[in-house]
């Protein structure tokens, strides 16, 4: 069954008695909350995500709801919890669906450690799979959002999984994170998106999320192989620029950006060594984001055609 077989009291009704399961990718995720926000949110951003059953082993069980108390009439505030650890300081009310997404991050990254995990957006298109590591402001959720509303396939816009024992890429097709202008640029590039509220005044400015194509989250069990290492950067006025990066400059990278390659040991690094060794590896600027989707689609097309 998919949330969005369920009816808007049903929604409601689990999430403020014994929660909502929903599968995502290899993690299933409890959530409870008393929130008709975070109720909403979770109603248009993950309306193709298949609910799981009490019988199943629950990876995370979570709760996000307003704080008691004074502070609840005074200066009302939301807070994430993950079985009873609060890991984050409160945030204003408003902020509760935002709030979920982070915290759910925050779940995957701290404990998912079957996988080496990486800071960076993955897309995917005809089994190839592009990895986008840069930092915060880099253009790299937008660029992420980009291809995927043109024809590329979503595995995640903030956590890479990759399977130390296979060395592919694990999909986890969650709500896209998109930031100020970004949003209107992709609200524009894609009037076919769907987004949940705008959440103003948060540390990182205005944020959206947008929801995840529903062929992503229907693919959310199938794995890719990693094929392009790129580290986008937007600079305004510039052409698409593609440079050639060492693989070892981009291997040193990726570790970087790792939340637990310390705890792969030699097989971690076995592992992405293999990988990247694979791989075609790039710095890439650019500020039209048609002609950057278009370039990584033909470089995509191209690879699948040569022999």
């Amino acid at each position: 069954m998919r949330l969005a077989q369920l009816q808007a009291e049903a929604l409601r009704s689990a999430l403020r008695g014994e929660g909502l399961l929903i599968r995502t990718g290899p993690v299933l995720v409890r959530i409870r909350s008393r929130l008709d926000s975070v109720a909403d949110a979770l109603a248009t951003l993950y309306a193709d995500q298949t609910l799981g059953t009490a019988e199943e082993f629950c990876d995370f069980d979570t709760r996000i709801d307003a704080v008691d108390g004074l502070r609840h009439w005074l200066r009302p505030q939301a807070q994430f919890s993950f079985e009873g650890i609060r890991p984050f300081k409160p945030m204003a009310l408003p902020h509760a669906s935002a709030m979920l997404e982070w915290g759910l991050n925050w779940c995957v990254s701290g404990h998912c450690h079957q996988y080496i995990i990486i800071h960076a957006a993955v897309v995917e298109r005809g089994g190839r799979a592009m990895v986008l590591p840069a930092p915060p402001g880099s253009g790299k959720s937008t660029l992420c959002a980009g291809l995927v509303n043109r024809g590329w396939r979503l595995l995640s816009d903030e956590l890479t999984l990759i399977d130390p024992q296979t060395g592919e890429l694990v999909p986890l097709a969650r709500p896209v994170s998109l930031k100020n202008r970004s949003i209107e640029v992709i609200k524009a590039f894609a009037p076919q998106a769907v987004f949940g509220p705008l959440t103003r005044d948060t540390v990182k400015g205005t944020v959206a999320h947008m929801k995840p194509p529903t062929d992503s989250v229907l693919r959310n069990t199938e794995r890719a192989r990693l094929a392009w290492v790129v580290f986008p950067r937007y600079v305004a006025g510039s052409p698409v620029t593609p440079q050639p990066l060492p693989r070892a400059e981009a291997m040193m990278a990726l570790v970087d950006n790792a939340f637990n390659y310390h705890l792969h040991g030699r097989q971690g690094f076995e592992t992405l060594v293999d990988r990247v060794a694979a791989s075609h590896c790039l710095r890439f600027e650019y500020s039209d984001l048609e002609q950057a989707c278009q370039f990584f689609t033909q470089l995509a097309d191209a690879a699948e055609v040569s022999p």
